[in-house]
């Protein structure tokens, strides 16, 4: 497991601190396309080629948010050598959660076909989510829904196993307005998808928001069980939201971590 200390200490890190800096001070405009039921951003520099590519994926309950909701990781990541793609998808009521994994398959899909011409390796993708984000990146990745994908960051859910949510007590309002049909959960669950097929690596991180320690251990040590590769993150210095809005800020635990791992991962 990697808590802030360790990764403070580690000797690999991100490029100095004024690339993070930099990130501030810029504000990168994208390319928006329509990629059927919703649009994304791809964010990339002039000239790019080759480059790994992150694709985000918003929280916000499975029925708010939108693909702006993505702070300094468009800058940071570009400055880092990365093309950056943030995505949306169809809100609960207008779409179930079943079809929201549909659109992150097929966005994922659209990007992979799509990003070599803006400087993208389609061969190099890793698919970062947060909250709900977190959700589909999980389900749709270990489901066999993002053919290829290099790796995956899974950033602070509780939705790992529904049902093991249900019996415990957790199924909060926001998770019982998500997925109102017990018959769907196994399903949806991504803790169920464990198994069926090779897994990408994956980096899992919770926060000190209640029950995420707890589920996110369960989760990581299912697929490692499976013999996938897995990085757990101690989180619990950060809230919900700032496990997601710090992302790219200078001297910020997590984000080191992750970037040790997606270069590890991507290459």
């Amino acid at each position: 497991m990697i808590d802030r200390r360790t990764v403070l200490l580690m000797s690999m890190a991100l490029l100095p601190a004024s690339a993070s800096a930099a990130s501030r001070r810029r504000s990168p405009s994208p390319q928006t396309f329509d990629y059927g039921p919703a649009k994304l951003d791809i964010y990339s520099r002039d000239g790019a080629s080759g480059l790994p590519v992150v694709i985000f994926i918003h929280g916000g309950a499975w029925r708010a948010g939108n693909r702006t909701n993505v702070d300094v990781k468009p800058g940071f990541l570009l400055d880092n050598g990365f093309c950056f793609v943030s995505i949306d998808y169809r809100m609960l009521p207008k779409a179930d959660v079943a079809s929201q994994a549909d659109d992150v398959e097929q966005a994922y899909r659209y990007v992979r076909a799509n990003i070599a011409r803006y400087g993208g390796d389609p061969n190099r993708i890793a698919v970062m989510g947060h909250s709900a984000g977190c959700h589909l990146a999980a389900l749709t990745g270990l489901r066999g829904g993002l053919p290829g994908v290099a790796a995956l960051v899974l950033n602070d859910t509780r939705a790992y196993d529904l049902e093991a949510l249900a019996r415990s007590g957790g199924m909060t309002r926001a998770y019982a307005r998500a997925f109102p049909d017990p018959a769907q959960w196994r399903a949806l669950s991504p803790a169920i998808h464990v198994g069926s097929r090779k897994h990408p690596p994956s980096f899992i991180a919770y926060s000190r928001a209640s029950g995420r320690a707890t589920a996110s251990q369960a989760f990581a040590e299912r697929l490692r069980a499976t013999g996938a590769e897995v990085t757990l993150f101690d989180g619990s210095a950060y809230s919900h939201m700032s496990i997601n809005r710090d992302f790219g800020d200078e001297g910020d635990a997590l984000t080191r971590a992750v970037m040790i791992f997606l270069k590890a991962a991507l290459g």
